[in-house]
């Protein structure tokens, strides 16, 4: 990158990085004056807050502020309790303090959002309130009260000055929603689109848009924030993602079915480019707010012909008896028809997230992939930093160790939960370099020269400015959510006394070691391993497909999707821009086990509409069962997969019921992928093997 293009951010920032930088400023500024105003004894820890909770919308900020007060209550309460119980015992005192930690750190893995940040905060705001209070173990409900008062008036300052700074902020929100959703639905029409056509590299970027959808399900929860008060508009917009989501895998399904089924003659060929045009429309119409009734009415034109090709209704004896094309052709027109008919559902639910539908009672969730391992790991390197820095504090009886603890708690607390903490510690580290540069820079020449808080901001304000800046940068935001949090600590600037250089040099000190501590301990204690973490996807992935095919337990699609869709995001997000072959590998069996779990609900679901003759059930019923008890040959249930289809071909050629004969071809549609899919990734469905780097190219070979 040219070096003018580096430092753009701060020559040319963007309008948007202005605002952001300027709401913040004149918040952590505001908050700063109050703080002193106040005679507090520690006024930037207010100041450090508005910094903390600032995001890049307004949704996000006030979910952050809202839960940074939970957690710092519960955080409070914990500190006070933890005297209490161990006043004068050290060496409990501190295992109860890296057990809390480690617990809430553990806990917040299984949670999202801004959730997991009140569970960790809660755990490093009693490392530091009770670091602050070792010293003065008497007076710990006074510091803890004290400690919420700063956050409260940060909190209270930055969410003033963003409503200030907002405007029409709840029709900005609605419209944001509007646009995400029409973002993903248009993607995901043209993605299916390209398979209809055959398009060669269309899978690949299909794919992509997983990551997209997820990303776009949590933006909604904040946008939900910024509209204020409303029924269950992001709700229905969180349907509408899961249902684009099982459109997509469906779309998967459907390039499965064309490369395994003939279709170069006939009516398919006719009844897809029909699709492709509605599909390829769809994104104009949305964003041109066409009725919707007109679109739905032209999908339901298409599901209809789809319908008519698989098997046709003959309504009067005058009428000419229909012959049915060939059976490939009408798979492919029922899978098309069902596909219409899940971008249907989406439309609808799009729809109903634009507007308020009165006594709505909707609620819905997408839910997330668990990781109980990763949630031990992660409780246990904080309890392990805690434990680690207590011991140095022991043995060295450092003055400033107590300090030194409360920044390594709290570094580790921000970072416990982030799914690879390696490269975000090392990060922050550097961030935490450049604040005790500009810190340095302000205390020793700046601080000396002013005798007044509005003289003091003319040269702190400038500084947090430039930080925010560099937040809004994607290349400098790490660093600087470092800097814009530990700067004004650095400062340290009271009503009554300043730093002299040896206060700076220790606090700096403790700060820039903290920040080191915590990335030894992430590198060399339970350090992040892609492979390890692939390895437990694929199991738990492997796992839950088995118990899938249980023919005693009622299918969950909506978890289904839910739990593989952020599986496949967390391997798009580690594997960067440029995949090894063996990301590309999982990322591809991620996908085979997500299409194969959805048709095999799908032909639980044909089961229990009891619609098919004992003949048609058994062979499906026998694959079930196969593929719940095969851990490694999955060349066998691909051949009962394969006999069943023979099996429902031969029944349709003598069955004259309508209904039953529409049943089997739903079936030989669901069947046809399960047996492609497990044959094309027997080596990934193999749980006796590790799917490791070797594995793939010994089945490259």
């Amino acid at each position: 990158m040219p070096r003018r293009e580096k430092w753009a951010w701060l020559y040319a920032p963007s309008p948007q990085a202005v605002e952001f930088a300027l709401r913040n400023t004149i918040a952590a500024l505001l908050a700063l004056g109050i703080a002193m105003w106040m005679e507090l004894d520690s006024p930037i820890w207010a100041t450090m807050t508005v910094w903390a909770v600032a995001q890049g919308t307004r949704g996000e900020s006030l979910s952050k502020a809202r839960w940074r007060i939970v957690g710092t209550v519960i955080g409070a309460v914990a500190a006070i309790g933890l005297f209490t119980v161990f006043p004068q015992q050290p060496l409990l005192f501190f295992l109860t303090l890296a057990l809390w930690m480690g617990l809430c750190a553990g806990i917040a893995t299984f949670v999202s959002n801004f959730r997991s940040y009140a569970l960790v905060l809660s755990g490093y705001t009693c490392a530091i309130i009770a670091m602050g209070a070792v010293y003065d173990p008497e007076n710990v409900f006074m510091i803890a009260v004290s400690r919420s008062t700063y956050i409260a008036l940060g909190v209270l300052c930055e969410a003033g000055m963003g409503l200030v700074f907002a405007t029409s902020q709840e029709r900005h929100a609605r419209q944001a929603v509007r646009n995400k959703l029409q973002t993903a639905l248009s993607l995901v029409s043209l993605s299916i689109a390209d398979i209809l056509s055959d398009a060669a590299t269309t899978p690949r970027k299909a794919r992509e848009l997983f990551a997209t959808i997820l990303r776009l399900n949590s933006e909604i929860e904040f946008a939900e924030i910024e509209m204020g008060p409303h029924g269950h508009e992001g709700d229905h917009a969180r349907a509408a993602l899961a249902a684009v989501s099982i459109l997509l895998s469906r779309g998967f399904g459907m390039a499965a079915r064309l490369a395994a089924l003939a279709h170069s003659h006939g009516s398919f060929r006719e009844t897809s480019h029909h699709a492709q045009i509605f599909l390829r429309s769809l994104e104009s119409r949305l964003t041109g707010r066409e009725p919707i009734q007109s679109i739905l009415g032209e999908l339901h034109l298409l599901i209809e012909e789809c319908r008519i090709h698989a098997a046709p209704f003959v309504r009067s004896d005058q009428e000419p008896v229909v012959e049915l094309g060939p059976v490939d052709e009408r798979v492919l027109h029922v899978a098309l028809g069902e596909l219409l008919n899940d971008l249907e559902i989406a439309i609808i639910e799009y729809d109903a997230s634009t507007h308020l539908i009165p006594g709505d009672r909707f609620h819905f969730k997408l839910q997330s992939h668990h990781d109980p391992r990763n949630a031990i790991n992660n409780g246990l390197r904080v309890m392990a930093a805690v434990l680690f820095t207590a011991l140095v504090w022991e043995v060295t009886a450092w003055p400033n160790g107590t300090g030194f603890i409360s920044m390594t708690a709290l570094i580790c607390g921000l970072f416990a939960t982030q799914e690879n903490p390696v490269l975000g510690t090392t990060t922050f580290l550097k961030g935490t370099l450049w604040s005790v540069v500009a810190g340095g820079i302000l205390t020793f020449i700046f601080v000396p020269k002013f005798d007044t808080y509005e003289m003091f901001i003319m040269a702190f304000g400038p500084a947090m400015f430039i930080g925010g800046l560099a937040r809004v940068n994607a290349a400098t935001a790490g660093a600087a959510a470092a800097y814009g949090l530990l700067m004004p600590s650095m400062v340290g600037v009271q009503n009554h006394h300043r730093l002299d250089e040896i206060a700076f040099y220790n606090g700096a000190m403790a700060t820039v070691m903290a920040a080191s501590a915590a990335v030894l301990v992430f590198h060399t204690f339970l350090p992040f391993n892609p492979q390890s973490e692939r390895l437990r996807l694929r199991r738990q992935m492997l796992d839950e497909l088995r118990a899938l095919c249980h023919l005693r337990k009622a299918p969950e699609t909506r978890q289904w999707i839910g739990r593989n869709i952020d599986r496949f995001a967390r391997l798009i997000r580690h594997a960067g821009p440029s995949p090894l072959p063996i990301v590309e590998s999982y990322l591809q069996g991620t996908l085979a086990v997500m299409t194969i779990g959805l048709n095999a609900i799908r032909l639980r679901t044909l089961l229990d509409r009891e619609h098919l003759p004992v003949t048609a059930r058994r062979p499906i019923e026998l694959l079930l069962d196969r593929m719940e008890y095969t851990r490694d040959r999955h060349d066998r249930p691909a051949r009962i997969a394969a006999a069943a289809v023979r099996r429902l071909r031969a029944l349709d050629r003598t069955e004259t019921d309508l209904v039953t004969r529409l049943e089997l071809i739903r079936g030989i549609s669901y069947l046809v992928v399960i047996r492609d899919e497990l044959v094309a990734n027997a080596a990934f469905l193999d749980e006796t093997h590790k799917f490791t780097s070797h594995t793939v190219l010994e089945t490259l070979r």
